[in-house]
C-alpha cells in the first residue's frame, strides 16, 4: 500500500509543528498510517481530519463507520507519544486481548508509545481498523449497511 495521506490544513498542521520533532515525526507516521488504512478498509469512505482538544483527530463522518482517533504528545510524559480511541468503546479492550504483549496502553483510552518505539505498522494498522469500522462492526450482521 502506498500512503496517501492529503496535504494537512493549516490548523492541523500548526498542532503538529507545536510538538517536539521526534513527535512530530513518529505521530505524522501514524497519520499516514491511518489513511493508508481507511484506504484499504471497506466501508470506511473518506475521512475528516480535524482538532480535537488541540490535536490531530480523524473522523469518519462521510460513512459514520468509525470511532474517532487522536493522536497525542501527552506533557505529563514528555518522552512520549500517543494514539488515542473513545474511551467510550472497547477498543482498547480489544486491543490488550489482541497485543498485550505489544503494546503499552493508557487505561482504556490510548495505545502509547516512548519516542524511540518503531511503531509496529502491522499490528497498529489492526487497531486502526477496528476503529474506523467501530460502528458498521457493532451492529447485528442483518442490520449492517455501507453508506
Amino acid at each position: 500500500m502506498s500512503r496517501t495521506a492529503p496535504p494537512l490544513d493549516e490548523a492541523v498542521a500548526a498542532a503538529f509543528d507545536a510538538m517536539p520533532p521526534a513527535v512530530r515525526t513518529q505521530l505524522l507516521h501514524v497519520r499516514a498510517l491511518i489513511y493508508e488504512v481507511a484506504a484499504a478498509t471497506d466501508g470506511v469512505g473518506p475521512l475528516t481530519e480535524t482538532l480535537k482538544w488541540g490535536e490531530p483527530a480523524y473522523l469518519t463522518e462521510a460513512t459514520g463507520s468509525g470511532s474517532t482517533i487522536r493522536l497525542g504528545w501527552p506533557r505529563k510524559a514528555p518522552d512520549r507519544f500517543a494514539v488515542y480511541f473513545n474511551c467510550r468503546t472497547t477498543l482498547v479492550q480489544a486491543y490488550r486481548t489482541l497485543f498485550a504483549d505489544t503494546f503499552a496502553f493508557d487505561g482504556n483510552r490510548a495505545i502509547v508509545f516512548s519516542l524511540d518505539d518503531r511503531v509496529p505498522d502491522e499490528e497498529l494498522s489492526t487497531c486502526i481498523a477496528m476503529a474506523l469500522r467501530y460502528h458498521l462492526d457493532k451492529r447485528p450482521a442483518a442490520r449492517r449497511r455501507v453508506r
